[in-house]
């Protein structure tokens, strides 16, 4: 009988002490895009470009933030994680800055609702921290008319240097980027004309 009330306090006893290993867990460290001021829309657009939620290589959808190590070794983190989905934060930062640069189109979230709409989409090929210091994206957009038809196909890439280590420098400077690639396509847009700018 004492045998057995010993085994039950040591089994009690462990069991404590392995919850209270597991409530010391430190929950991981979540992370947004810097946001930029919400911009209003114009009050006669020219013309409405609805913005589709981009593609991601398989290796960017995920929670973590991902760094690549050196040229074929890519890590994501477990303790530095996205707040939220990686590709809403992407679309919605590229329409933020797009409306910043296109002042007189309307630029919104495709939702299918938009017949007369242009439609931008994108694919990621690349949205990491890099071994040597930098914020690194890389895709492909393109432009589609009311119709679908493919009005331009482009390739975008850009980077920025860390202004120092760890993962909060990381994520400014990949927002940083992505602005870069928001102001790449606006350009384009505005050489084409498409909205007869």
């Amino acid at each position: 009988m004492r045998y057995k009330a010993i085994r039950y306090l040591s089994l009690f006893g462990l069991c404590i002490l392995l919850s209270a290993c597991a409530s010391s867990v430190t929950p991981p460290s979540r992370y947004m895009l810097p946001s930029e001021n919400a911009v209003s829309s114009p009050n006669q657009p020219i013309g409405t470009l609805q913005v589709r939620s981009p593609r991601l290589a398989h290796y960017l959808d995920v929670d973590g933030i991902v760094m690549q190590l050196d040229d074929i070794t890519l890590n994501e983190a477990r303790e530095h994680q996205w707040a939220e989905s990686i590709g809403r934060q992407l679309e919605r930062a590229l329409r933020a800055q797009l409306s910043q640069e296109l002042t007189s189109i309307q630029v919104v979230h495709a939702d299918g609702n938009a017949p007369e709409a242009l439609t931008l989409l994108l694919e990621v090929d690349q949205f990491q921290g890099r071994h040597d210091g930098r914020a690194v994206t890389s895709g492909q957009w393109q432009l589609r008319g009311e119709d679908n038809n493919l009005l331009a196909l482009k390739s975008f890439s850009a980077e920025t240097e860390l202004q120092q280590d760890g993962y909060p420098a990381l994520v400014r400077s990949l927002g940083e980027s992505w602005d870069k690639v928001a102001l790449q396509i606006a350009n384009e847009i505005r050489k084409g004309n498409y909205f007869q700018m």
